[in-house]
């Protein structure tokens, strides 16, 4: 049941990422749908089995670590591997590589928040799991 789970978990990630993306800059790519995936359900591991939990500052504050981690994996492989040119952040200031940047760090702080809140509240929703409690601080 743990696969059927993270699989769907991983499809509506994937999903949302995609659609954040159209939203924002008007188009995607199908790299960005497996980065999506790939961070929501780690996002949302987070504070599985851990109690007490971790306060939600420390999740997001972790969360934007994971996933501007996987952005800067994902774009040495997409774009500098491959050459697709997805994403291109070398206009914007401390950015490493065109890859990542601290703009977007930040943004990640608060979207990594409602990943998990998300997360936590589809776990409970879809898989009967235990209702969510979160610390704030």
């Amino acid at each position: 049941m743990r696969i059927w789970k993270t699989g769907i978990l991983f499809y509506i990630g994937g999903m949302v990422y995609v659609l954040l993306e159209w939203l924002w800059r008007g188009w995607s790519h199908p790299s960005m749908f497996l980065l999506g995936g790939l961070c929501f359900v780690l996002l949302g591991l987070l504070n599985e089995g851990r109690r007490p939990e971790l306060p939600m500052w420390v999740q997001s504050l972790f969360g934007a670590c994971v996933v501007t981690a996987l952005e800067l994996a994902c774009g040495l492989i997409v774009n500098v591997g491959l050459g697709l040119r997805v994403w291109d952040y070398s206009h914007l200031p401390l950015n490493f590589m065109g890859q990542i940047c601290l703009y977007y760090f930040l943004l990640w702080i608060p979207l990594s928040s409602l990943a998990v809140l998300a997360d936590d509240w589809l776990r409970f929703a879809l898989f009967h799991e235990e209702k969510p409690r979160h610390r704030w601080l």
